[in-house]
């Protein structure tokens, strides 16, 4: 990791490059919830008017934190945990909840990896394993449960998971599952062998690549009939949507956890930069770079839903219009798809019965583009339903996987640099111990750990971590870092730190933002989140055969004991905020009593509490 100096101190390692740190960084911001959650809200959200809120965000909340971030941790050249004993003893769990929560979104994060390689795995089959139904075990007719859902729910649900009908219900460990997490363990363990060195290389690929791959899919997605179809829903604004607050709640949560915010791994990055590094430019170039790959990957994914939903829709009109020729006794190529509405308000005016009577299915294409999709229902339903249908589907399949994994990686290497520069600044791990060594072990931990995830009910217990974990714990770390920046080490001092580090001093939007605006916002959208999330009692959709709606997904409200583990994983991750500040202050209580002369509120308090001996040799 580190070169050793004259002095015989380990000196912090550096990035080869400007490049290479900025890469590191967008890649760490940039990942799967660009591609599969911020097109969804568009979709749900009115389209164009949902980028109003959302600019406001990424301006008021977004870029100030991401600015603190990078400068704080360039400035003290320490990652999370560090930084905030330096600023504070007192908000030393702010670094220890920083550490924590990464550590948990890594779990359920490399997961949804693991999921990938096993489709990646599977797209080079022709045809494609889940463009077709497999036959029942008697090979009599197709297997019952694809045939009531379809090919790709099958192939996800079935063959992938083979999840479970209840949360309750664990199943055994998938063999083909534990593997795949396992190799996606393994791919982050080489990428980190060499600390920042290793990479650092291996992220010109991780960062770039998903570019090359949405340019392609723009330029396909573009020549498919509906594309239009598509681009008009997403970009048509509904000014009348941004009434409602839980728009605005979302816009401000999407952009937070967008630029992975509060997690430390931005932290960690900085720290290995040279001091004398403009911070202020990487911020606004890293966050106007997330979010310009937020609405670029919306493109070309609502060019390819668009096309969806006229496949669907072209569909549902042919089912018909062959209900219709066998009745009326039409001719083959007298009604298709392009006269099928003449035909059919003239046959309704004069055949209104018989016209009722046959069943016909509704088809609305606006219905069709209704038909929302997001996080994992996105990616390994509708986007390979939609490649089945697509010439050379194995080669879009092979590209939209690698793609994803490789957006996936780039975000892993941030929670898992904030976890090991942590306990590095911890101390806690003897210095003889080479960092692979100590890297493998915690990829091993966290492997077995996330052995949960490859049961049957794994995927329903992912669903909890991300919901969860990534929520309620981040705001709250994100609170306490803004406030103890700005009131801990005081506005003065942060902006010497800028002025000695950029040449210039923060000018006056960034100070109202940092002092008052964000940490408001912060505050609001925090307390509002929690108050829509005590209205209702949370519940997650259980794919069971046996439902008598199947194969729509069954909504269950989670059992009682599960609900408590949701209530840890917000509560765990940040309870050592005000533990370790309560911890302190008594340390400090009876230092005081003891008659020191020391401010009890200094480092050199601190110091002396952790390190007593270095002062009684002194």
């Amino acid at each position: 990791m580190g070169e050793t100096n004259d002095a015989g101190v380990e000196e912090r390692p550096k990035w080869d490059n400007k490049v290479q740190y900025l890469l590191t960084c967008i890649g760490f911001a940039v990942g799967l919830g660009n591609v599969w959650r911020f097109p969804y809200l568009c979709q749900i959200y009115g389209g164009g008017a949902f980028l109003i809120p959302y600019l406001i965000a990424l301006v008021f909340e977004g870029l100030p934190l991401l600015y603190l971030e990078l400068a704080i941790g360039q400035r003290l050249r320490k990652g999370s945990i560090g930084v905030w004993i330096t600023i504070s003893p007192l908000l030393g769990g702010v670094g220890i909840a920083s550490m924590i929560v990464p550590s948990l979104v890594s779990l359920f994060y490399n997961t949804i990896l693991a999921w990938v390689l096993w489709y990646f795995f599977h797209s080079f089959q022709s045809p494609l394993p889940w463009s077709q139904c497999p036959l029942n075990a008697n090979l009599t007719s197709y297997d019952v449960e694809c045939e009531k859902s379809t090919p790709v729910n099958y192939f996800w649900y079935r063959k992938t998971l083979n999840i479970t009908s209840d949360i309750e219900i664990s199943g055994s460990l998938q063999w083909w599952m534990v593997v795949c997490l396992a190799s996606a363990w393994l791919i982050v363990y080489i990428c980190f062998i060499k600390g920042i060195e290793s990479m650092g290389k291996a992220v010109y690929v991780t960062a770039t690549f998903p570019y090359l791959v949405l340019t392609i899919f723009l330029i396909r997605a573009l020549t498919l009939p509906g594309a239009t179809d598509g681009l008009m829903y997403l970009f048509t604004p509904d000014w009348e949507i941004l009434k409602k607050p839980q728009v605005w709640l979302d816009a401000a949560t999407q952009i937070f956890f967008s630029l992975s915010l509060a997690s430390g791994g931005l932290i960690a990055f900085s720290s290995y930069n040279e001091e004398k590094n403009n911070c202020e430019r990487d911020a606004v170039l890293v966050g106007v770079i997330n979010s310009a790959t937020s609405l670029y990957a919306s493109i070309p994914i609502f060019a390819i839903l668009g096309f969806k939903a006229t496949s669907s829709f072209n569909l549902c009109l042919k089912d018909n219009i062959q209900l219709l020729t066998n009745h009326f006794e039409i001719g083959d190529q007298n009604m298709t798809v392009e006269n099928y509405q003449q035909w059919i308000d003239h046959l309704s005016q004069t055949h209104p019965d018989e016209v009722n009577g046959l069943g016909l299915k509704p088809c609305d294409l606006q219905t069709f583009l209704d038909q929302s999709a997001s996080g994992t229902g996105l990616a390994f339903i509708v986007f390979t339903q939609v490649v089945t249908e697509m010439p050379g589907s194995q080669v879009w399949a092979v590209l939209f996987f690698v793609m994803l994994f490789s957006l996936g990686l780039s975000s892993m290497f941030g929670n898992i640099q904030g976890v090991l520069t942590s306990l590095s600044d911890l101390n806690l791990i003897p210095k003889w111990i080479p960092s692979h060594v100590v890297t493998g072990v915690i990829c091993l931990i966290s492997f077995l750990v996330a052995l949960i995830f490859a049961q049957g009910s794994g995927n329903y217990w992912v669903e909890v971590f991300n919901g969860y974990v990534g929520s309620v714990p981040l705001l709250i770390i994100a609170f306490f870092e803004i406030t103890g920046v700005v009131y801990g080490r005081g506005m003065k001092t942060f902006s010497d730190d800028i002025h000695f580090m950029t040449g210039k001093r923060p000018n006056i939007f960034w100070k109202a933002c940092w002092m008052v605006i964000s940490p408001l916002l912060l505050l609001v959208v925090l307390v509002a989140y929690v108050a829509l999330q005590a209205q209702i009692h949370p519940s997650y959709p259980a794919w069971n055969p046996d439902y008598k709606n199947f194969p729509q997904n069954e909504v269950k409200p989670y059992p009682d004991w599960v609900f408590a583990i949701i209530i840890l994983l917000c509560v765990v991750p940040v309870i050592s905020i005000p533990l370790v500040a309560a911890y302190k202050l008594i340390c400090r209580a009876r230092t005081s009593s003891a008659g020191t002369d020391l401010n009890p509120y200094s480092n050199e308090a601190f110091e002396i509490e952790t390190a007593p001996e270095k002062y009684e040799k002194a």
